[in-house]
């Protein structure tokens, strides 16, 4: 007698790590026989896979779930992620939620599938001591064009205003060995690109025995024969050695392209954030890369509205963001986070006053992001072809090795495919390139 086939989706929020965690668990739920869904099609299982960096991210979330229990009526709901780890009575007390699992017992999700007729489970463990790395392993990457690899896990930091040491844990990472492995045999699956990412990605091998480095990783990893193209997510400021700027500069492989937190360019504002730096150190590091590496796009990260931010300290950070070459910004409004330093802050920000300044900044960011672009206007870069066409357009979609976004002509057989494109022009906010035969 043949069983019924079960339906799953996972709803991911927030990081890249969230992400890899959620391809990882639903792989694991395909080879137990599961089937993934599209939106509209009813499940037997909903995952939702939480965030809480901001209250944003956090109202989203607790709107994920509900949404998935009014779309799936009778499918067993389960809660995860950094929400549920730091919060789980605000999803435990949400009627039609089965489970709520903690970031530290997510590789036990798969095994919880069948078990909702009789009981209800909040897996949350303490996730603050010392542990080692949970590997939620990963052989496939969905249709993904470039897939995520999760090197490294929680954080050490503690900034003022971030949730996130309390919902990941200290910093631990995964073998160098298993990461080798898993980029050749993602690479022998096809995958052109792989990301490697993690919640505080510069104290990569601190924890391990013999203890190592990111740099160490880099070298290991980046060879001819490996993948085409390595890319990097967020480091921050402090954990870019030079010998780390050096091996990214020389190598072929890696993409010139840097994720680079600022948070604020006052050096006040960054003292009451506890970020370890001020903002000449920034400007100074940014331009050091950027004079290694001409071609690399910048990435930054900002908080507006941080408590005690004057209108002086906003138009430090403005001042220093346009001084820099950088490629694009995140901009992102404070928003109190309960059991962080910031919470007990004074001198709040109106939020009006916020929401002006985000404004502000993000217009900044929209003209830094043309510029950039418009550096390489004429020039031949190669573009990794993503596995869907643009909405707007029906062209084909890609980015550069150096994070620009580009539109060109062509067939569907060139999707997952890196090509050399032209980039011949800009439009509405828009770049275009022309594919080089061959």
């Amino acid at each position: 007698m043949d069983c019924p086939v079960k339906f799953f989706t996972i709803a991911t929020l927030g990081c890249k790590v969230n992400r890899y965690e959620s391809e990882a668990i639903s792989e694991q739920l395909e080879d137990q026989g599961w089937h993934s869904v599209d939106k509209g099609v009813r499940a037997d299982l909903c995952i939702i896979n939480t965030c809480t960096v901001t209250g944003k991210a956090a109202m989203q979330s607790r709107q994920a779930v509900r949404k998935n229990i009014r779309s799936h009526p009778g499918a067993l709901v389960i809660v995860t992620g950094c929400y549920a780890q730091v919060a789980p009575e605000v999803f435990s007390s949400i009627s039609g939620v089965h489970h709520v699992i903690g970031n530290a017992s997510k590789n036990m999700i798969p095994r919880l599938t069948e078990q909702h007729e009789t009981y209800s489970l909040t897996l949350v463990e303490d996730i603050s001591a010392p542990r080692t790395f949970q590997d939620l392993p990963i052989t496939r990457f969905g249709n993904r064009t470039r897939p995520f690899i999760k090197i490294q896990d929680g954080c050490d930091a503690f900034c003022s205003y971030c949730i996130i040491p309390h919902a990941r844990g200290r910093s631990r990472s995964l073998s160098p060995e298993i990461i080798v492995e898993r980029i050749e045999r993602l690479t022998n699956h096809g995958y052109s690109e792989v990301v490697l990412c993690g919640i505080h990605m510069g104290r990569y091998g601190q924890d391990l025995s013999p203890a190592t480095s990111l740099t160490d990783l880099i070298c290991s990893i980046d060879s001819p024969q490996g993948v085409q193209r390595l890319r990097l997510s967020s480091i921050e400021p402090m954990e870019l050695s030079e010998d780390l700027i050096g091996q990214l500069a020389a190598s072929e492989h890696i993409c010139p392209h840097l994720h680079i937190p600022l948070q604020s360019g006052d050096d006040d504002v960054l003292k009451w954030m506890n970020r370890p730096y001020g903002a000449e150190l920034y400007r100074d590091l940014v331009l050091h890369v950027v004079n290694k590496m001409p071609h690399a796009a910048i990435g930054v990260d900002v908080i507006v509205g941080f408590p005690g931010e004057t209108e002086r300290a906003f138009e430090n950070t403005c001042r220093l963001i346009e001084e820099l070459p950088v490629a694009y910004l995140h901009v992102f409004p404070f928003s109190v986070q309960k059991g962080t330093a910031a919470e007990g802050l004074r001198n709040r920000v109106l939020p009006e006053t916020t929401k002006k300044r985000c404004q502000y900044l993000r217009e900044i960011g929209q003209t830094r992001r043309r510029k950039f672009s418009e550096k390489f206007i004429g020039s031949t870069l190669e573009v990794l072809v993503e596995g869907k066409r643009d909405r707007r357009t029906g062209y084909l979609q890609g980015f550069t090795e150096n994070y620009i976004p580009v539109l060109l002509e062509g067939s569907d057989g060139l999707f997952h495919q890196i090509v050399e494109v032209k980039l011949d022009r800009i439009k509405d906010g828009m770049v275009f390139g022309k594919r080089l035969s061959g």
